[in-house]
């Protein structure tokens, strides 16, 4: 059988293998283990003077970024103002679920969209993932009831599947040693999204045009990115990604007879029913309802029944390739990418309720400006190890440091107070630098490692599926661990501060339901009040969150812990960086040097 460079392999020669960028045009690379990667189409050589710097790869860089943007947006703009937003179109207690099924059709839809474009193509995925998001932010910034607002963030969910699976397609568009510098120009195009999401939701707010602000401008990025996938976006066509292969196998009837069906429904279906029971328990319904409890054993026991289905059923063409998890370096990468993922969302939500009780100070402008500290230290990690991963080297010391100081810092902020706020602001942009950086660095090797770079897709899509998952479990974690807290610190230590300042016993549960309100009115219909008890009860309002985040910052030792663990299986990836290109945009002329595609079949029988 011939390689990917079209030689029969018994003529490869060890200069063939050497990885230089002179003659490793699309030869395997061989890893440490002496397993091959091969699936490359090309390699630098073999693509003419000033191809990366055509209309057609710049355009389709450019989609790949305002999609991202507009992925990050359509959960970063919103997740900050649920409730004002619910004030306006409700109450309705269901607004909660706006979030939810955003997340839980994303993570869904990654694992798809990775393996549907492996078969089909990328093109069409990729610009219908785009007009659905047009029309999700059309149905979102029109909404006049909370379920039409649910409905819109289903479809910008499927949606984002495709626009954060921008890990993959710039990866198989620009050679492998520039995956992580590709990576890290993307996350520039975050900055404006997941790094200062709260000050621009809070700035609408602020605006006659109000919430429905942030919805018109995730359609005008989404417009962007759609225009610039259909003119600039011709990756290999079904039939130049299957023309090495022969008969029925060639064709689309045979993709569409043997597709895993089965497979599908059953990952699709557990996945969905097990995030959902995760994300319910202590928002939607207690952890111990039969809700919650069922949603999650049910969604369980399904996914455990999808991987018995994929390993022991007779399938031509599984959904999930069950060799990725024999590829210790994948697995080990999945797993960092998720607990690093986890402390993005999981501090989106908790660090602007902290800074909204602890350090604001009534102005929603910097409130929304403390809020970014999360989201512009993540990103500000992800640009910097994007754009030094390959020129430090050593990935696994890499993550190893950067994840022990992250641990480090995270951990440390059990020891800020109402009163060290700028304690709390360096040590959780230090920290969310540092996991950051871990992020960038595994998110590209989860496409970096994959032995056959023609399974890009459905190994980049399976790791976001999976880092979801992970995400999902770290939120409802730390959510649960700060609501149990929360009860008890406040309880504990307000209402004796509250009684000992003077005021009367019969109005504590009063003081507590005005404190949530905020407002002065609200402190003046309390019974017995008088300035100096509210300010005794704020400040131990305070207090009492303190004590209850110090617990939750505590409990991120133990997933750092298994992280840190983790890191000793991550790879070193110099091995990997070789001028290889997985493929090529085939719209501007004779982009590579080949021979035909028939000739091509006929050598690699």
């Amino acid at each position: 059988m011939a390689t990917a460079s079209g030689k029969p392999s018994a003529e490869l020669h060890h200069d063939d293998l050497a990885g230089s960028a002179d003659n490793n045009a699309v030869h395997p690379t061989m890893t440490a283990d002496s397993h091959a990667v091969t699936g490359y189409e090309t390699d630098l050589n073999g693509v003419p003077k000033g191809y990366f710097y055509s209309r057609f790869f710049l355009g389709s860089i450019f989609a790949v970024g305002l999609g991202l943007w507009a992925a990050v947006s359509s959960f970063g703009y919103a997740a900050p103002i649920l409730a004002q937003i619910n004030e306006d179109l409700g109450p309705d207690p269901r607004y909660i679920w706006i979030s939810l099924v955003y997340n839980a059709v994303l993570a869904v839809g990654l694992g798809l969209v990775g393996r549907l474009s492996d078969i089909f193509g990328r093109r069409y995925w990729f610009i219908g993932g785009s007009v659905i998001g047009v029309i999700g932010a059309i149905v979102c910034a029109t909404a006049k009831t909370i379920p039409v607002l649910i409905g819109g963030n289903v479809l910008l969910g499927l949606s984002s599947a495709t626009q954060l699976s921008f890990h993959y397609v710039m990866g198989e568009l620009v050679p492998m040693r520039y995956r992580y510098l590709g990576n890290a120009f993307l996350y520039l195009f975050t900055f404006p999204g997941s790094g200062t999401g709260p000050s621009i939701s809070y700035a609408f707010i602020q605006k006659p045009v109000g919430w429905r602000g942030v919805y018109w401008l995730i359609l005008a990025i989404e417009a962007a990115a759609a225009v610039c996938w259909t003119l600039f976006y011709f990756p290999p066509s079904f039939s130049k990604m299957h023309a090495s292969e022969r008969g029925e196998q060639a064709t689309k009837t045979y993709w569409i007879k043997h597709f895993d069906y089965v497979g599908t429904f059953l990952f699709t279906g557990g996945f969905v029913v097990f995030l959902l029971g995760l994300s319910w328990g202590g928002s939607v319904y207690p952890w111990k309802s039969a809700g919650t409890i069922s949603a999650i054993v049910i969604g369980a026991v399904t996914l455990i029944v999808f991987v018995l289905w994929e390993v022991y059923a007779p399938l031509r063409e599984p959904l999930l390739p069950m060799h990725l998890f024999k590829n210790v370096e994948w697995v080990a990468a999945c797993v960092l990418l998720g607990l690093g993922a986890g402390v993005y969302y999981a501090f989106a939500i908790i660090w602007p309720a902290q800074a909204a009780v602890m350090y604001s100070n009534g102005n929603l402008t910097y409130l929304g400006g403390i809020s970014n500290i999360v989201g512009l230290g993540m990103v500000g990690g992800q640009v910097t190890g994007g754009v030094l991963a390959k020129a430090i080297g050593k990935t696994k010391i890499q993550c190893m440091v950067v994840f022990i100081l992250g641990a480090i810092l995270l951990a440390c902020m059990a020891t800020t107070t109402p009163d060290t706020k700028a304690q709390a602001i360096a040590l959780l942009t230090l920290g969310c630098f540092f996991i950051g950086w871990n992020e960038s660095v595994c998110l590209a090797n989860v496409t970096i490692c994959v032995r056959d770079q023609r399974e890009i897709g459905v190994a980049g899509g399976m790791a976001g599926s999976i880092r979801a998952a992970i995400c999902a479990v770290l939120v409802a974690v730390y959510s649960t661990v700060l609501t149990n807290r929360l009860t008890q610190t406040v309880a504990a230590e307000v209402p004796t501060a509250l009684i000992d300042a003077g005021l009367p016993p019969s109005s504590v549960a009063d003081f507590l339901a005005a404190i949530a309100v905020g407002t002065a009115d609200a402190f003046a219909a309390i019974p017995g009040i008088t300035a100096n008890i509210i300010a005794v009860g704020t400040q131990a309002y305070k207090v009492a969150n303190s004590d209850a985040y110090r617990t939750v910052y505590l409990t991120t030792i133990a997933f750092s812990g298994i992280a840190i663990i983790m890191t000793w299986f991550a790879p070193n990836t110099e091995k990997y960086m070789t001028a290889n290109i997985v493929a090529t945009l085939h719209n501007e002329g004779p982009a590579v040097k080949e021979t035909s595609e028939k000739a091509y079949a006929e050598e690699n029988v």
